[in-house]
């Protein structure tokens, strides 16, 4: 297969984020998260990573201290790198100095373990014949086994993990590190060189973060290299569907095989897509998203329906009792639709990164920050061990993937919030704080008053330096239409809700909603206030008839949260439970130990006659009591 040549010419996304640098999130909801991750879930990852070795690996590697490596994944290494990445974004909203020197000491160690040519993948360099997993290879060359050894894998978090040391700090250390070991991919990989694709994909996007900061134009050709290659067995046996692996990338239809790798990969093909302005890439892009959510979507948000091979599944094959929903993955999504997003500023992409996060994500953090979830099933009975054999939320894990991508994750919650292009502005989440940015030339301070998401009541006000004429785009979010989540899957059973209300200084306000966003066009002085009222009630929902696993049931959901079932609020039983049309639904108040979130309660029949109390609490807070049965679907009759 012949290669494309490199474009001419680089663009770049024609959104921008307001980085976490610029938004300060007031106490709620998403600040909630942020502080458990920043408090809690740091120290404790930071904490485990020393004890198993993450960190020794490197000195054992540069030959300061003895043994064979610890750990029992080849991509051990992404840990460290992971913790580094969050903490650095921490750093940016919440300045540690404690944390900033630990940074450095970690950055030190990683540095010993760099081979002298850039080269850095610990277990290889201490022992390429013994990989700590047997499907790592052991060929003892370098990337000759990179369909299991992680070698790019570990070099694409690296980057990422550097590129946000660097940005959140302005040190180099690890910004050199990654430098050194980029450019040994570029002198090694390429046109004539060696023509081997990523196993497990992130390198592209971590190369396109590292061509941002340096505007080192081989950063980005390689990732495109490395794009082009799946799909291509010219002088090498493909991977198959599990690592995308099958077509070429710009052939590709269907979302397929390893659900992370998968959309790791979209993310980073988007990534080279929009900067290198092919649109048959985008166009395989858009196709993907469409067949994943119209098809491959479960409510949560959550994608994966196989334990095995931790697979995506066919077209409506979403089961609940076995579904898989790896954490990672769903934070592999998000990232893949904030860049689909940031191309054409439609808010579906958004109220997927919503539903997502909201519901699969953040259930992958128990709320004392220092519990996780590797798989996330829709319905658990405490028999089958969906957890990487465990029933319940877990300290830890032989592979802590999750934890760490959580760490990794979560702290950049603030640079969701808003976005900017030219002379608009995007307010793309509800969340209370406020956002220093420029519009049409001009510094703005836009500040939020909300309790989002368990109210609909939103407070904007608008705060140019002086006054000045931009467009205020208002995300309105696709759960107040008929569908729950964008694709189609998931529609709301019962009568639809009143619109949403908006004034702007207390007078009411109608305008255009295009592509999901209300769009306010005016001269915006000093003290200008936007509200909008959300209808946001109990509502039910049923899934597409093809979604064989969810006939005859209906799931719970109030504005984003989609809501479960769990026996120690149903006298551990769900036998008689239902979700009956009419069936009269209430919100009320919990602040026990889920942390304040709101329940919804309702009398529904018992199948004899009679009437039993229903309690449903959100989804991301379930197993936070201990183990137990749990239902997000119930029968409707």
């Amino acid at each position: 297969m012949r290669r494309k040549k490199q474009s001419a010419a680089v663009r770049e996304y024609p959104i921008t984020p307001v980085g976490a640098d610029c938004v300060s999130l007031g106490p709620g909801f998403l600040r909630t998260a942020l502080d458990t991750v920043r408090t809690r879930t740091i120290p404790f990852v930071l904490e485990r990573c020393e004890a198993e070795g993450r960190f020794d690996n490197f000195l054992i590697a540069g030959r300061v201290k003895p043994g064979p490596v610890r750990g029992l994944m080849p991509f051990d290494d992404s840990d460290a790198y992971k913790l580094i990445e969050g903490a650095s974004l921490s750093l940016v909203n919440t300045p540690d100095p404690a944390l900033a020197e630990t940074l450095d000491r970690l950055i030190e160690t990683i540095k010993i373990g760099q081979e002298p040519d850039g080269y850095l993948t610990t277990w290889f360099t201490v022992d390429p014949r013994h990989p700590p997993a047997p499907w790592a290879g052991d060929s003892g060359a370098r990337w000759a086994g990179e369909a299991g050894s992680h070698e790019l894998y570990n070099s694409g978090h690296l980057f990422e993990a550097a590129a946000a040391h660097f940005r959140a700090t302005g040190k180099r250390s690890l910004l050199d590190v990654a430098l050194k070991n980029a450019d040994l991919l570029v002198r090694t990989f390429g046109p004539g060189k060696l023509a081997v694709p990523p196993g497990h994909q992130i390198v592209e996007q971590g190369l396109v973060s590292l061509y941002r900061i340096t505007e080192n134009r081989a950063y980005l050709d390689l990732a495109r290299f490395y794009i082009d290659l799946r799909g291509d067995p010219d002088g090498r046996e493909p991977y198959g569907e599990y690592a995308q692996d099958h077509l070429p990338a710009a052939r590709q239809r269907t979302v397929v095989g390893h659900a992370v790798r998968a959309v790791y990969f979209y993310a980073g093909l988007t990534d080279v897509a929009a900067l290198a302005g092919d649109r048959a890439l985008l166009r395989a892009s858009f196709r993907l998203w469409r067949d994943l959510a119209g098809s491959k979507l479960y409510l949560t948000g959550g994608l994966g329906a196989r334990h095995e091979r931790e697979a995506v599944g066919g077209r409506f094959e979403l089961p609940n009792h076995t579904a898989y929903c790896e954490t990672c993955a769903a934070i592999g999504s998000v990232a893949w639709n904030l860049r689909l997003y940031r191309l054409t500023g439609d808010g579906r992409y958004y109220d997927l990164i919503e539903g997502t996060l909201y519901n699969c994500l953040l259930a992958g953090l128990g709320l004392d920050g220092t519990s996780f979830f590797y798989v996330n099933p829709l319905e658990a009975d405490g028999e089958f061990a969906f957890n990487h054999g465990a029933r319940e939320r877990s300290p830890w894990f032989d592979c802590p993937c999750c934890a760490t991508n959580l760490v990794r994750f979560l702290p950049s919650l603030p640079g969701l919030v808003y976005a900017f292009e030219k002379d608009r502005v995007h307010v793309n989440l509800f969340a209370p704080g406020s956002a220093r940015l420029e519009a049409a030339g001009t510094p703005v301070v836009v500040a939020q008053e909300t309790d989002y998401p368990w109210s609909g009541s939103v407070r904007m006000a608008i705060n140019p330096e002086r006054p000045a004429r931009f467009t205020l785009r208002l995300r309105i979010p696709g759960w107040t239409g008929h569908d729950f989540l964008p694709g189609g899957l998931y529609k709301y059973a019962d009568e639809a809700m009143r619109p949403p209300l908006l004034t702007l200084n207390g007078n009411e306000l109608r305008c255009p909603v295009i592509r999901g966003y209300a769009e306010i066009k005016r001269e915006w002085q000093p003290g200008d206030a936007v509200e909008i009222d959300l209808a946001l009630a109990p509502r039910r929902v049923v899934a597409d008839p093809r979604v064989a696993a969810d006939r005859g049931l209906a799931a719970l959901t109030c504005g984003p949260l989609v809501y479960c079932v769990e026996g120690i609020d149903n006298n551990g039983s769900f036998d008689g439970l239902s979700l009956p049309a009419g069936v009269e639904l209430e919100r009320e108040r919990r602040v026990d130990a889920l942390g304040g979130a709101w329940a919804i309660a309702a009398g529904v029949p018992d199948g004899n006659g009679g009437k039993r109390s229903l309690l449903a609490v959100p989804y991301y807070a379930w197993a936070n009591r201990g183990s137990g049965p749990m239902k997000v679907w119930l029968p409707r009759r």
